[in-house]
């Protein structure tokens, strides 16, 4: 992950992570993963899910095909993902199974880089634009609060995009 993403969640996304919830990150790239670590509250409850060749082994989900998650309707107060969405072929189909894991008045937060290198693991499909993250979570029935594109840091090359949308 790159400095960008994780300054953006602590800008944006930090104030949504309140005592007891719980929390499912999409495609964890360490563990534990550097949201996690930023959130600093023992009590909130944190689960990993990611796919089944993922190099991980302490992960509390698997996907075979990353459409499909194996978990219930309604689970979580926050879905998360970051550095997730440009390797995902049919965002499209993939947003809908962030919103139905997602509690009703919970939240999915996306991170996702717009300017970065083309980067394949194992692929590299999308750089998406506040407008187009927002059509992609409206078509999810996701209720957008903020979508922006932005650079916090210092050098002009990583610009990432923020989504957080509340399940209606």
């Amino acid at each position: 992950m790159h400095l960008n993403s994780l300054l953006l969640f602590k800008k944006y996304a930090g104030r949504y992570f309140k005592p007891g919830i719980s929390v499912l990150e999409v495609g964890p790239n360490s563990i534990p993963t550097r949201y996690h670590s930023a959130v600093h509250d023992p009590t909130v409850k944190w689960h990993l899910l990611g796919l089944e060749t993922a190099r991980f082994g302490h992960l509390d989900f698997r996907s075979k095909d990353g459409y499909n998650y194996p978990l219930t309707d309604n689970s979580y107060d926050i879905v998360l993902s970051g550095q997730v969405l440009e390797h995902v072929r049919k965002i499209w189909v993939w947003i809908k199974e962030l919103a139905r894991i997602c509690k009703k008045g919970g939240y999915v937060i996306t991170i996702n880089p717009v300017s970065w290198e083309y980067h394949e693991a194992p692929i590299d499909c999308w750089r998406v634009y506040p407008e187009g993250m927002k059509a992609l979570y409206e078509e999810a029935n996701l209720k957008v609060i903020l979508s922006v594109a932005e650079n916090l840091e210092d050098v002009n090359y990583s610009t990432d995009t923020i989504t957080i949308g509340e399940k209606l």
